[in-house]
């Protein structure tokens, strides 16, 4: 496999081509267990490359851009100032706000151009999402208009004054505090930003920065034990959201594609019987169950103790918890989130470990993190039609969100999509074509599909084709991850982001006939109930059916489906 080709696939293509559509994802997954998405090297390469001009290039700027630090040889006498953490957030969330971060380059599938984000969000005509468009006003219409280009605008300069401007003065710190004044406008600014788009306020992990940034409002002596709070939530969150029948999947899945890892036999271990049952074996099991376990332990262990011995395994522990995840590569690409985990690690609970909980001393700061830390994912949970994954705090449970759009062939509908909506980039088949062939194209992309079918959902979505279309062969199948990241400039596993809200916005823009385009939505499982709710919409007509599908339905099918319908319980 060179620098830039994809790992060959292991059947003839052509035959390949000629199968039904599950018997063309069966041996896709079956090849996925063992040998992951085959990414080129290269690819790896550009991403390495990012990581280091994130983490170098913040560095560098704080160091540059903040009196009373020193250069980066220095780096051991002042990373332990307050403003370098606060300087950290905003240039981590200005990183992902631009797209440079989780959803971008080819892992995306983001081939030509290789961002979204900013390219999108400072474009009027483009596609907006606003979240209650029916209750906010002068936040109604799809299109983005010159305000939405100034708030985006505003967002990035306010961010950028933040990260360049020097801190204002504080007790007991070399080199201050941020201004809680400009941090204010900031926050200002990505709220009103998130009412009229909520893409952009998802993208830059509001549910983890913007709450950091909360703090940075109130007494710099509440700062560490409320930032400590905010991380153990993030990490009891997303512990809690994998206590389900779904994350045993997202790990095999996860570890199939880690490229470091080339043991088939290892991999091969993951599954009951590989290739034939590709159900998460006792072994795939017990390694995301262990997973969970550590994320609920070692953050108890860093709140109990004040450093110590017992602190210092739990800080490693925990370092070692978010390099495993980034040197997995997941396919949303959250690498920046987990690099700045480590340094807050190593920042709130290494250096600071041992300040006390009495130093957070603010009812208000308490108030309002206690609803977005604790409310909204409780909320989240019980109600996932209501919230998004991320203020859930469900980042890796494989309870998401999901969708697939099937575009007629005859019809050319794909084709209609990327000539009638005001977007950065063609729909990814066209992007591939540029470095591959049109057969090489079609088959990373199912590749994407297999990836999907591999996880419990992917199953459902599957099972609930024949339900969509009455002959699937006369449709192009893709991810609905795919047509958000093109028509929005973002994708970020959040099914919310291409359900029917953007099937209406992209609907009023290409004026399908019916039978043209068909999506299939299916919502995320609530914690109190074994089942999740599907929708089926015709781009045209509207509503073609609802219904449920359980989960013991899920977890028990091969990703093909060996030929047997799926049950569902229709409503419609």
């Amino acid at each position: 496999m060179g620098l830039l080709d994809p790992a060959p696939p292991p059947f003839d293509v052509e035959e390949w081509q000629q199968r039904p559509h599950l018997e063309r994802i069966k041996p896709l997954a079956q090849d996925w267990a063992l040998n992951g998405f085959g990414t080129p090297v290269a690819v790896y390469l550009l991403y390495v490359v990012k990581l280091v001009l994130y983490g170098l290039g913040g560095l560098l700027l704080i160091s540059a851009t903040t009196k009373g630090l020193g250069g980066l040889g220095d780096l051991g006498s002042w990373w332990t100032e307050p403003i370098v953490f606060q300087k950290a957030v905003v240039w981590t969330m200005l990183w992902e706000i631009l797209g440079l971060g989780a959803g971008s380059l080819p892992l995306t599938l983001r081939f030509s151009p290789m961002i979204g984000g900013v390219l999108y969000w400072l474009r009027p005509g483009t596609t907006r999402l606003p979240p209650w468009p029916e209750k906010v006003p002068m936040t109604r219409g799809t299109t983005r208009m010159p305000v939405d280009v100034l708030i985006y605008g505003g967002v990035l300069l306010a961010a950028l004054h933040l990260v360049f401007a020097d801190g204002a003065g504080a007790a007991g710190t070399a080199a201050g505090r941020m201004d809680p004044v400009a941090v204010g406008i900031l926050l200002a600014l990505l709220a009103a930003l998130g009412l009229r788009d909520k893409v952009p306020f998802l993208a830059s992990r509001a549910e983890i920065y913007g709450n950091l940034m909360i703090i940075f409002l109130f007494p710099l002596s509440n700062l560490i034990v409320a930032a400590q709070l905010v991380f153990v939530c993030i990490w009891w969150g997303a512990a809690s959201s994998k206590l389900n029948r779904h994350f045993p999947f997202v790990v095999t899945v996860m570890i199939s594609n880690t490229p470091w890892n080339r043991s088939r036999k290892a991999k091969r271990r993951l599954y009951t019987d590989h290739p034939d049952d590709l159900l998460p074996s006792a072994i795939g099991r017990l390694s995301a169950h262990m997973g969970t376990v550590l994320e609920f332990t070692l953050p108890l262990l860093l709140l109990i103790t004040s450093g110590g011995i017992l602190g210092t395994i739990a800080v490693a522990g925990m370092i070692a918890f978010h390099v495993h995840i980034l040197s997995t590569f997941p396919l949303a690409v959250p690498l920046e989130w987990n690099i700045f985990m480590v340094f807050g690690l190593l920042f709130l609970f290494g250096h600071y470990g041992s300040v006390p909980f009495s130093t957070l001393e603010e009812p208000l700061l308490i108030a309002i993190l206690a609803v977005t830390c604790v409310g909204l994912p409780v909320l989240g949970n019980f109600r996932p039609d209501l919230i998004s994954f991320l203020p859930s705090m469900r980042y890796y449970a494989g309870n998401w969100a999901t969708s697939q759009w099937l575009f007629r062939k005859d019809s050319e509908a794909e084709a209609k999509l990327d000539s009638q909506v005001v977007k950065s980039a063609p729909i990814p088949v066209e992007q591939l074509v540029k470095f591959y062939d049109r057969e090489t194209a079609e088959l990373l992309l199912y590749k994407g599909l297999a990836f999907r079918s591999m996880h419990s959902h992917g199953r459902a979505l599957n099972g609930l084709i024949p339900r969509a279309v009455e002959d699937v062969e006369e449709y192009r199948v893709r991810e609905g991850e795919l047509v958000a990241g093109v028509v929005l400039g973002y994708n970020f596993g959040d099914g919310h982001f291409h359900d029917h809200r953007l099937l209406a916005a992209v609907q009023e823009r290409c004026e399908f006939e019916p039978g043209e385009l068909r999506v299939i939505t299916l919502e995320s499982q609530p914690a109190h109930v074994q089942r999740q709710h599907y929708r089926i919409f015709d781009a045209a007509t509207g509503l073609v059916e609802e219904g449920w599908v359980d989960v013991a339905d899920m977890v028990c099918r091969q990703p093909w489906l060996d030929g047997q319908p799926f049950p569902t319980a229709a409503s419609v």
